[in-house]
């Protein structure tokens, strides 16, 4: 069985911060305790650069990382905008990409 569904990416920064704490960790309070979505998934970025242009990498001499973040999660779409309207005003504009996708079910 097959279901429908929105995937959503976030694109961060490590450096990011939120209201009291670091971006991240107040995006997977949002996901994970007030929604309850159905997977999230963090992924660390090893190079990046966003609208400034100014290029971030991991380097071994450096102390302090700005290194890219990507939050992956999909629910259903009910969901998946329940979701968004709590991230609402926490996430940089234009920093969120959604699309349709299918989630295969086993019988």
């Amino acid at each position: 069985m097959d279901k429908e569904m929105l995937l959503v990416r976030i694109y961060l920064s490590e450096a990011d911060q939120g209201k009291k704490h670091n971006l991240l960790d107040e995006i997977m309070e949002v996901l994970h305790d007030r929604h309850r979505v159905h997977g999230v998934t963090v992924f660390r970025g090893i190079a990046g650069f966003g609208a400034k242009g100014t290029v971030h990498s991991a380097d071994l001499l450096r102390l302090t990382q700005k290194l890219p973040l990507v939050v992956e999660f999909f629910d259903e779409k009910l969901m998946v905008r329940s979701a968004l309207q709590s991230l609402d005003g926490m996430i940089p504009s234009g920093h969120v990409i959604s699309w349709p996708v299918t989630c295969h079910l086993s019988a």
